[in-house]
């Protein structure tokens, strides 16, 4: 490891978490060309560090090295792979703060929902670490007199995992922690806008016993250290969260070599409030599924429609509880922390504009932060009209879009009217309402008088373009596996 200014804080107390080179086989890899990227705090704008960014022919050699781990880290029985995740599950909660410090200063997040993130992360593992030990041959009644029928998962071999930056860790345990179990070796490529949380999962990976070559994490230019896995056919799975459009490329990408494929893809949430809800739930429920990550979640609300009756209340009493969010960096446990780059401000303002020029109005917000050019504020926009972009458009920011509705019907089709189709949020007192619209939204998840839904055991994942197949779940597992089919006499 070299000295980084990352590593170098006072706020870091484990310097060796901090690493600034790929690791690949067991053992940390700079560029043999030297080269680096830079990576900064979003909230200061100071630098954290250089670290290696690796060519495709090296990125190569950790596929050869996930291949040549494959054989071993399969065989183990599943109650020791078990033992070794469970190992790595530990050493995340013990380093919980050193790692959610690492987070705040490379992606902005407040320390809060950092911590929050390393618990989350650290559950999959766990999760995964135990559903490694369930039987995974299914009987099937024979329809052939003399034979025996037998249906069997297996590791379908070497999955190449690449992981967003908004949440650095547990994307990466989601996904690595349900491959591993099931016997697969990995891959990795963290965002390079947050490669440290990744590179200190490495770290821990090592001190958990995990052999070389089982979990790889190779950082450097996206295009450079992806494709070569994408056309490689020793790399069987390939597991991506981000935008879609970027999906769509990965999908071409891997046609030809015909991989299992598994997408967490844009969102693009509407929240739909009925007169008869908790106004009170209703209003804190939203500002937590908007504002959350301050906004830069798949899962954020995007879209705020609100029965006309009680639209008036609804709108001032949300207004009121956004503008006392508080702003600042991470370490301040703010609610409210910087966004991840430019783009993501120019963003928000392109948005903000649109709809103003479109007959929105501005209730709060609407600006760039005094803290800093990363920091925008917190913003309600009312009476958005449904030509806006922002009601198009994925926001992944602190903007807020509210618009009344008249009728069930009309709110449903508002609702499903986008090509994502991620999670929904729905609130009513009415269980009939409430099974009624739940079936009708053509939505992987809906969220129904709350906005916390995910967690280890369920099926994360959306319709539409917001992705294909599941994380989390045993059905997160079964991804990373092939069903064989065995029909067998005793000769």
């Amino acid at each position: 490891m070299t000295e980084t200014a990352l590593s170098a804080s006072a706020e870091i107390q484990n310097k060796a978490l901090v690493r600034n080179f790929s690791y690949i086989n067991g053992k940390w890899c700079a560029a043999k060309s030297g080269e680096t990227f830079n990576v900064t705090d979003p909230g200061t704008g100071g630098f954290l560090g250089d670290v290696a960014s690796l060519s495709a022919a090296e990125s190569a050699l950790a596929v050869d090295a996930a291949q040549q781990a494959f054989a071993n880290w399969s065989g183990l029985l599943p109650q020791e792979r078990s033992v070794i995740l469970r190992r790595w599950h530990d050493l995340l909660i013990e380093h919980k703060e050193d790692l959610a410090r690492i987070m705040v200063f490379e992606q902005g997040k407040p320390l809060s929902e950092a911590r929050g993130e390393i618990n989350y992360a650290a559950s999959f593992i766990e999760f995964y670490a135990e559903e490694a030990k369930r039987p995974n041959i299914e009987g099937v009644t024979s329809h052939l007199h003399g034979a025996e029928v037998e249906v069997w998962l297996e590791p379908v071999g070497v999955a190449a995992l690449i992981t967003p930056w908004n949440f650095p860790c547990a994307m990466l345990t989601r996904k690595a922690a349900a491959a591993m179990a099931v016997g697969c070796t990995v891959v990795a490529h963290p965002s390079g806008e947050t490669p440290f949380s990744a590179l200190a999962l490495a770290e821990l990976s090592e001190r958990a016993g995990i052999p070389a070559g089982v979990f790889n994490v190779v950082t450097g230019q996206a295009a450079t250290v992806v494709e070569p896995w994408t056309k490689d056919t020793r790399v069987r799975a390939l597991s991506f969260t981000g935008s879609t459009g970027i999906g769509r490329l990965l999908y071409r990408q891997s046609a030809d070599t015909v991989k299992k494929l598994v997408m967490e893809l844009g969102g693009h949430a509407p929240v739909i409030v009925f007169k008869d809800a908790d106004m009170k739930k209703a209003v804190d429920e939203t500002i937590k599924a908007k504002f959350a990550t301050s906004g830069q979640d798949c899962l954020g609300a995007n879209r705020i429609f609100i029965e006309r009756s009680i639209y008036a209340e609804f709108c001032e009493k949300f207004t009121e509880a956004t503008k006392a969010l508080t702003i600042g960096v991470g370490m301040d446990d703010c609610d409210i922390g910087p966004l991840m780059n430019e783009k993501a401000v120019q963003k928000q303002e392109e948005h903000v504009a649109d709809a103003l020029a479109k007959g929105a109005k501005l209730a709060c917000g609407g600006k760039r932060h005094d803290l800093g050019p990363l920091f925008y504020e917190p913003t309600v926009l009312v009476d958005v009209p449904d030509d806006a972009l922002i009601l198009r458009d994925e926001t992944f920011g602190p903007v807020a879009a509210i618009l009344p509705f008249d009728a069930e019907d009309e709110v449903v089709a508002r609702a499903n009217d986008t090509e994502y189709g991620l999670v929904a949020y729905l609130h009513s007192a009415d269980p009939r309402r409430i099974y009624r619209v739940s079936r009708a939204l053509q939505f992987g998840m809906v969220a129904v008088n709350r906005t916390q839904v995910t967690g280890a055991p369920i099926p994360f994942g959306g319709t539409k373009q917001s992705g294909l197949g599941r994380e989390g779940a045993r059905l997160g597992m079964e991804e990373f596996t092939e069903i064989k089919y065995v029909c067998r006499d005793w000769a």
